[in-house]
């Protein structure tokens, strides 16, 4: 009785109930890692080295998700204020799809949607390190909801926020061409989406996108767009031509092999089969199906197509915004009624995924440590290194380090848990175009500490500086030493040097 009254109470008040899985949600996924990281993530650390130079461009990739780590960290001063951001950034994605879906398959449905895509690892087990694939997810849900809104009721203020998503999605993601072009396709093919052409909605929808993007844009013309050659590094280039046939179908498996917790989920909604013809949807006809058809599968195909023309390689993680509307099809489309049998099903799976992956995030970071001795960065002795490293360059020279000279691992992890403010700010890799932000007669004047490091026992540090720090060259060589992570085996050797102020 005590589980069937759950559901009734959910199928009364199911925006309360929505409202609840966002708190759990939100708490869970913050407290996991607060608790288990004793360091933060690589991608978060490098959101704090580079988002705090307030740059309008980066050589890798769009700025918008470091700026945002960088005013999280700014306002709270803590390293869980930035795990707490990322489900944050979830949060708004879940309510932009229960906004997309509930008028088509009403609260309950909504709801099923949401549970049916949140056994998808991107929205949590993965989402708790932030970076600009988990940033993107939010712009993505908030194009698709005001794509639909704006097709089905024409209104100024849906358009003028579909530019605003695609614009700001453009700054946290390049990889947001991979929707934008889907959307323009289907304006242009189906019928009823092309007569929205001759109003001015979707103009002033790409006017607005392109003025959001456009001190971006203006920023990569300057710079050769060299942030979008390190996107293309990243695709591996073909082999021959039978990899414009095998890297789609590896892309394609991949992704399946993501889903399986969610198509777990969505079970109920096929099994058993119906017995009676498929209920009408609350509010969706034709034109909603093709709508949302688009938004689920859109995006992914176009992955697909670009890789089978290309032949070059995906990579899984572009999987994050893919599937986020993903449930809301499969409710709309599935023969049987949302009943509450079938509800409870839903509910039931998604509880036993939930846990799972959380018994499993908890078992990845407490027990499998001592077993598979992986590397994990999230035992990093980071704030044992700063402190170690600071200590010896204030003995020798008198002074505080302004300037880390580092790989953006090492180097970040010495700026951010410095007890120093402001923080050291790094020279990545020891390469001025890699931080053209850096002034380096300054560098020179201040001096600066170099630091290097392995976990190699057959490549440990020693009395030569690497070959690759050439902006350190006159620096004095310290004596090694070693730090023990901050759980588990794993040793981290140090090696470092200072390169000395210049006197005027």
């Amino acid at each position: 009785m005590g589980g069937w009254s759950l559901i009734d109470a959910v199928e009364r008040r199911p925006a309360a109930a929505f409202a609840g899985f966002l708190v759990l949600h939100g708490i869970v996924w913050t407290a996991l890692p607060a608790l288990l990281y004793a360091n933060l993530p690589l991608d978060v650390i490098e959101a704090l080295t580079l988002g705090r130079e307030w740059q309008l461009g980066y050589e890798k990739l769009s700025p918008l998700p470091w700026w945002m780590v960088e005013a999280v960290y700014e306002v709270f001063g803590t390293d869980t204020a930035i795990y707490a951001l990322s489900q944050a950034v979830v949060i708004v994605t879940f309510v932009a799809v229960w906004k997309t879906a509930r008028p088509l398959v009403g609260a309950t449905g909504a709801l099923g949607a949401i549970l049916i895509i949140d056994g998808i690892h991107f929205f949590n087990f993965s989402s708790v390190k932030f970076n600009h694939n988990v940033v993107e997810m939010p712009f993505w849900a908030l194009a698709g909801f005001a794509f639909h809104a704006a097709l089905r009721q024409g209104r100024l203020r849906h358009w003028i926020l579909l530019g605003l998503a695609l614009g700001l999605a453009w700054w946290a993601k390049y990889f947001m061409v991979i929707l934008a072009v889907p959307l323009g396709l289907f304006m242009l093919f189906d019928r009823d989406a092309r007569r929205r052409l001759a109003e001015g909605g979707p103009w002033i929808a790409a006017a607005v996108m392109l003025l959001v993007m456009a001190p971006h844009l203006v920023w990569l013309v300057q710079q050769h767009f060299t942030p979008l050659s390190y996107a293309e590094s990243r695709l591996a280039p073909p082999r021959g031509a039978l990899d414009h046939l095998l890297r789609p179908i590896e892309f394609v498996g991949g992704q399946l092999f993501f889903l399986l917790p969610t198509l777990l989920i969505a079970a109920p909604l096929v099994w058993p089969p119906a017995t009676a013809a498929p209920r009408a949807e609350p509010g969706a006809d034709a034109f909603d199906r093709r709508i949302v058809s688009l938004l689920a599968f859109g995006p992914a195909a176009a992955v697909f197509a670009m890789s089978l023309l290309g032949g070059r390689g995906t990579v899984a993680m572009w999987g994050y915004p893919l599937w986020l509307f993903l449930g809301l099809w499969m409710v709309m489309f599935a023969r049987p009624a949302l009943d509450r049998v079938r509800f409870g099903r839903i509910a039931a799976l998604w509880a036993g995924v939930f846990a799972v992956l959380a018994v499993a995030f908890v078992v990845d970071y407490t027990v499998l440590q001592n077993f598979d001795h992986r590397y994990r960065a999230a035992f990093f002795p980071g704030a044992a290194l700063s402190a170690a490293v600071t200590q010896r360059f204030e003995a020798a020279t008198g002074t505080a380090p302004a300037y880390v000279i580092a790989t953006m691992w090492d180097g970040g992890n010495v700026a951010h848990y410095s007890t120093l403010r402001p923080q050291p700010r790094v020279l990545i890799d020891g390469l001025p175009r890699r931080a053209p932000w850096i002034d380096m007669a300054d560098l020179r004047a201040r001096g600066a500490v170099v630091v290097w490091t392995t976990t190699d026992l057959r490549r440990r540090p020693h009395h030569m500086l690497p070959p690759e720090f050439a902006a350190a060259l006159g620096a004095e060589i310290g004596e090694p030493f070693d730090l023990p992570f901050c759980r588990g085996h794993d040793v981290l050797h140090v090696g470092w040097a200072i390169l000395y102020p210049q006197r005027q």
